[in-house]
């Protein structure tokens, strides 16, 4: 299963659970390892600036950790694809030390000073991004009955947080780290969408859709029963260049003028080949 997953979200959620079973040993033995790699207000003596970085991948609970990973693999899954590897790790951390420092400031403005950690902030970020690069994708959302676009759903999303910051003061949640996750990360993408990307690696997603063709080739395959016409060998190798010349020209759409210049159907596409993987 780990192998399906692209390598920077995989080694994200190896990171993290390491260090959560690190923290819970260590904690037997009177260490707590959240107290350094957490992120202390800047005006406290335990402050440091690597705690930017590090605060992301400590978790006080399971559930903590379970749910913040779940959206990762759910969603960074589709976003690594789409961008690739390198873009997708700036994407992450920038959208990650962006939410603390907005934590940092609010816990300023307001004068009430807490440890913050968790993934939180950056993976609000990639479910921003999932939302601006797939806005009209359904989703089905507990409890609601019925499928909702991304686009509001990620909107929903913010206006819980908003809310909850300014009426849930107090509750342990560092929300406007939440939204200030979503908004490095709208403040990153806009960014690339007037500056785009023209040197970024495609491999990964070629050898993707490669993979996904393979896959989707064999779950097509027919049941017993009354068998179709097999296919021949030429006409197979036929289609999948077929396959593949489109994958390309799609791709070096990309390369060449970025993820919004894709018509909608291409993008579903490509959204549909990273769901199903």
């Amino acid at each position: 299963m780990l192998q399906n997953i692209p390598v920077v979200t995989r080694n994200l959620l190896i990171i993290n659970f390491l260090v959560f079973a690190a923290d819970f040993v260590l904690q037997m033995y009177g260490i707590h390892i959240s107290y350094f790699g957490g992120l202390h207000f800047f005006g406290s003596p335990g402050f440091h600036l690597y705690q930017f970085v590090t605060y992301q991948f400590m978790h006080g609970s399971f559930t903590h950790i379970f749910f913040n990973m779940f959206a990762l693999w759910m969603f960074g899954c589709v976003i690594e694809r789409m961008w690739g590897p390198k873009r997708y790790l700036i994407y992450y951390l920038v959208c990650g030390i962006g939410a603390g420092v907005c934590q940092e400031l609010v816990q300023f403005l307001m004068g009430s000073y807490s440890l913050t950690i968790g993934a939180s902030g950056a993976v609000y970020g990639i479910l921003l991004a999932f939302g601006m690069m797939f806005p009209e994708e359904r989703m089905f959302v507990f409890p609601l009955p019925m499928p909702i676009k991304a686009k509001w759903f990620v909107v929903g999303y913010a206006c819980i947080e908003l809310f909850s910051a300014i009426n849930s003061a107090g509750d342990g949640v560092a929300h406007m780290a939440h939204l200030g996750g979503m908004l490095f990360g709208f403040l990153l993408i806009r960014y690339w969408q007037r500056h785009p990307y023209q040197d970024f690696d495609l491999s990964d997603v070629r050898q993707f859709m490669d993979r996904f063709g393979e896959r989707a080739w064999q779950r097509r395959k027919p049941k017993p029963g009354p068998q179709p016409r097999q296919e021949t060998d030429m006409e197979y190798n036929a289609r999948k260049q077929q396959r593949q010349a489109e994958i390309d020209k799609i791709l070096d759409k990309i390369r060449v003028s970025g993820y919004d210049s894709l018509t909608k159907d291409e993008k579903q596409r490509l959204f549909d080949a990273s769901r199903d993987n």
